[in-house]
């Protein structure tokens, strides 16, 4: 591309990332428990309230952590149909294939959507790692089913003379990166960056070998919605609902005393003789002179009510399980299923979306390496309190109608089938 051509691109390619930021932006704040009532601004002229509590409340990271445990503690196995394919996947993977997992759900709740970027590294091997949503662009083509033709990752990088906004386009044989001084604009600034190669030969154009965009959306759900949009206005009336109620603690412990007819001569007087003599000198007490109080009134009742309402429906809204609602004293298959029912629903609909997206990674994975399969199995086992007698016995109840190999995919303490499938050989 030219850097006209590339210009023009950009700009009609990149236009809603802003948007796409600031959305991820707030999510990120109330993942970190950020939420808008540390940054609300003081109240002035308030006389009888002076305490300015500002307590945020982690419901949001404790439901986005919820999906992320419940999906993916134990993540997703991959089945290929051969010993050398699944064998390829999970050395390929590695050990932190977990760990991306739980990172992938909880960028991808946060902004609506996360991607993993592949790549071949200078050995020769297939390398990826995960990438915020708000970092790539997919750019799509108009048939129906939408086939990704290029993709753009923008991000910051800090050099000598300054930080640079850097742009990468990427499509079906090479990758062409851009970009200019972060505090110019795309229109006017935007030049070749020199990212690839080394010395003096290097290049802004890189080839790869993977025959398409290698770039991998996950989505959140199928509108890629933030786990946030729901229950943002929840969290905000339930953070100021608590907070002036500890306010309103705080500030009765200060009396405020109203005086009539006072025989003194200032209010200095008055405060020595109260807690000299511990009475106070009237004019004319008979003429409507006096002492009175002034205090808050708390309802108490109204918001204990207020903040138990809220909480249920930022539960229900956000669609998790409340740990102080769990109730054990029926602890069937059944009843902990119906527990965790609203936070299935919100798992089920990641799970559709991520399972394309996984689906694609261990079909570049094998292409790749040259092992040819034709469809790529996968495993999901949730992370959640369980009846694991219950379990067994509907495993043992089985044999017979299923075979072996499903049956230990299913049973609670079988975690590698094919290990347990040796075990049972070699024991016989």
């Amino acid at each position: 591309m030219t850097i006209a051509e590339a210009k023009a691109f950009l700009i009609r390619h990149t236009a809603g990332l802003d948007l796409l930021r600031r959305r991820a932006g707030t999510a990120s704040r109330y993942y970190l428990a950020q939420n808008d009532i540390l940054f609300a601004p003081k109240k002035e002229g308030e006389v009888l309230r002076n305490a300015d509590n500002r307590i945020p409340h982690s419901f949001y990271p404790l439901l986005v952590n919820q999906k992320a445990a419940y999906l993916f503690a134990d993540p997703p196995i991959f089945s290929t149909g051969s010993d050398n394919g699944d064998t390829l996947l999970r050395r390929v993977l590695g050990q932190e294939f977990a760990k991306n997992c739980k990172s992938l759900c909880v960028r991808a709740s946060n902004a609506g959507l996360a991607w993993i970027h592949y790549w071949r590294d200078g050995s020769g091997s297939f390398c990826y790692a995960v990438l915020d949503g708000d970092q790539v662009v997919g750019v799509y083509s108009d048939e129906l089913n939408r086939r990704m033709t290029h993709a753009v990752r923008v991000y910051r990088r800090r050099q000598d003379e300054g930080e640079q906004i850097v742009y990468e386009i990427w499509d079906d044989t090479q990758c062409e990166a851009f970009c200019h001084p972060a505090e110019a604009g795309i229109e006017t600034a935007l030049c070749e960056a020199m990212l690839f190669g080394a010395g003096s030969g290097r290049t802004n154009r890189v080839r790869h070998p993977f025959g398409q965009p290698p770039f991998i959306c996950f989505s959140n759900n199928e509108k890629q919605r933030t786990d946030l949009e729901n229950i943002k206005s929840l969290i905000d009336i339930y953070d100021t609902t608590y907070s002036g109620f500890a306010n309103d603690l705080q500030d009765i412990q200060e009396v405020i005393l109203t005086l009539s007819g006072y025989g003194g001569t200032d209010l200095t007087q008055f405060m020595s003789d109260l807690k000299k003599y511990k009475v106070i000198k009237l004019d004319d007490p008979a003429g409507g002179a006096g002492v009175d109080t002034l205090s808050i009134e708390i309802p108490v009742q109204a918001r204990e009510k207020m903040l138990e309402m809220t909480r249920r429906a930022i539960f229900e809204e956000g669609q998790g399980v409340d740990p102080t609602r769990m109730d054990f004293s029926n602890a069937s298959g059944v009843a902990l299923q119906f527990m965790y029912s609203l936070l299935e629903l919100k798992a089920g609909l990641t799970e559709t979306e991520f399972r394309g997206g996984f689906d694609k990674l261990a079909k570049a994975i094998l292409r790749y390496y040259g092992v040819l399969c034709e469809s790529v199995g996968q495993v999901w086992t949730r992370s959640a309190i369980r009846n694991d007698r219950e379990l067994a016995e509907i495993a043992s109840d089985s044999e017979g109608l299923l075979s072996r190999k499903t049956i230990l995919s299913r049973h609670p303490w079988v975690e590698d089938v094919a290990d347990e499938m040796r075990n049972i050989e070699e024991r016989s």
